[in-house]
């Protein structure tokens, strides 16, 4: 067009400039795109051998450990089974399943070792750090259940907002989901899950709201339900591996603890092996043979 200005050139290359307006707007969709969060992965779909698994190797510890049993909110000695060297290798394999062990290892490896001469301080053998998260984490880990479903951690707290983020952003799929223990009856598999804490909370919504400060917290496996009871397997508790009766009313809900008892705030909902599609996929059919080339004659 007569009169209008020629498009101008980077000098050195002849490459036309893109107006000003386009250049700001591509420069603003690019910041934007890298600001966007990245959306979380969607949780797997896991067969019901994950959940059974998960059942056998958390009764299978607790045989290990003696068998021992104990009804809720009593306080009898403690077991001292954690400080016995023939137990060393059990704890060991808790902490190896998280990956951080807050010093674990290191600072117990040398008192194994004072434990089996018999010498000072073997008696303090994996008395710190508390190892219940670590355990829970094994059986999770060992039962075949990914980070991305069940982050192991040497703390609770980890994994418990782990479970409720994934509950929240994918209610249809998440492998847990957290209910009130008022208004959910524990079943094999599930998680409950107390807090210990001078002013505990007494339902997951508050966790929710907690903004992921730690709390002491305490979990364990459910391993069976009876009536007027329900029983589950939980680490470092009496120093082993214990196994829990705690009282439930006639419709399977747990019943509140006496005062100064730990408080129990959520039931982990276990789905594993109950989501779709975990309908074993069809088999496929077999290729039917076909000729190729000339006809036999």
């Amino acid at each position: 067009m007569p009169g209008a200005f020629p498009p101008r050139t980077i000098a050195g290359y002849g490459a036309t400039m893109r107006p000003f307006g386009f250049i700001i707007l591509s420069l603003l969709t690019l910041l934007a795109a890298c600001a966007a969060p990245a959306l979380p992965e969607p949780p797997l779909s896991y067969p019901p051998s994950a959940r059974e698994r998960m059942l056998r190797i958390a009764v299978a510890e607790w045989e290990d450990w003696g068998r021992v049993e104990l009804d809720p909110w009593q306080r009898p000695p403690s077991t001292r089974a954690e400080s016995n060297p023939a137990n060393f290798p059990r704890v060991l394999a808790y902490w190896r399943a998280v990956p951080e062990d807050e010093g674990a290892v290191a600072r117990n490896r040398p008192l194994y070792v004072a434990a089996l001469a018999g010498a000072a301080g073997g008696e303090a053998l994996w008395q710190e750090p508390y190892w219940s998260a670590a355990f829970i984490s094994y059986v999770m880990r060992a039962a075949g259940v990914d980070a991305r479903e069940f982050p192991p951690s040497a703390a609770h707290s980890t994994y418990v907002d782990a479970m409720i983020r994934d509950a929240e952003r994918f209610p249809a799929t998440a492998p847990f989901i957290p209910h009130s223990p008022r208004e959910y009856a524990p079943q094999p598999g599930d998680l409950l899950c107390a807090d210990r804490s001078r002013t505990p909370i007494t339902d997951w919504r508050q966790r929710a709201a907690d903004d992921g400060r730690f709390r002491p917290m305490h979990c364990d496996i459910v391993v069976t339900v009876r009536p007027g009871r329900v029983e589950a397997i939980g680490g470092n508790v009496l120093d082993a591996v214990t196994r829990t009766r705690f009282p439930a009313d006639a419709y399977g809900y747990l019943l509140p603890p006496p005062p100064g008892a730990p408080v129990w705030f959520a039931v982990f909902e276990n789905r594993l092996g109950r989501l779709p599609p975990w309908e074993p996929p069809a088999a496929a059919p077999s290729p039917t043979p076909t000729m190729t080339g000339r006809p036999i004659s």
